[in-house]
């Protein structure tokens, strides 16, 4: 994609609440321009695909009762539009074999981006730019509780995120900084200014 491209993709949820809040998580996603389209009907697809020409649709499978993959990828007219699953609830394996990727109510951010990149083949160099962003407010706070000794539940508890959220986040810190042990993001965050070292002078 050109750096400026505006990325058009759709959303068909009959929950506004999941369909709204994914369009607000994809207005946030930094590096990447998005303009979300928020789908509640059937008919409201159709005129989606025909007139905005969306790259991406993003499709909960039991949207409308059961959404057909295979029949929309016949008759739509806009041919090359990536289709993604949202999982609201467990489903058939069987029935995302046809999809190009999924995800998941519980993805964050960093995780749909990541996703979106790979469905969208940004080559490699582009995908090391995008992981040497600035960390987010949230993940900084958890290198301060890693930095001070936390286990992954004490930051959970701190920061009432859940223990996977926690987990996610750690792995993105260490895919955007290319450090993967405590005393290396020890080392970063006094360096950066994160932690004063008397704040872990007793956890050293």
């Amino acid at each position: 994609m050109q750096e400026d491209e505006v990325l058009k993709i759709a959303i068909a949820e009959t929950s506004m609440i999941v369909r709204t809040g994914l369009a607000l998580v994809l207005k946030r996603i930094q590096g990447l321009k998005i303009l979300p389209i928020e789908v509640g009907s059937d008919e409201s697809l159709q005129e989606c695909i025909r007139f905005h020409k969306p790259a991406i649709l993003i499709v909960n499978p039991s949207f409308s009762g059961f959404f057909d993959i295979r029949r929309f990828r016949e008759v739509s007219q806009n041919g090359g539009v990536k289709c993604i699953a949202l999982m609201c609830s467990v489903a058939d394996q069987g029935v995302l074999k046809n999809y190009d990727a999924s995800l998941t109510i519980y993805d964050d951010a960093e995780i749909i981006k990541e996703k979106l990149n790979r469905l969208l083949n940004v080559p490699e160099e582009e995908e090391e730019l995008a992981g040497q962003e600035i960390l987010s407010s949230r993940e900084k706070e958890i290198i301060t509780c890693v930095v001070k000794g936390m286990t992954n539940k004490e930051i959970a508890d701190a920061l009432y995120l859940s223990a996977h959220t926690v987990i996610t986040h750690r792995r993105n810190i260490a895919r955007k900084l290319q450090i993967h042990s405590p005393a290396g993001l020890t080392i970063y965050a006094i360096v950066n200014k994160l932690v004063e070292l008397q704040d872990i002078k007793g956890y050293l």
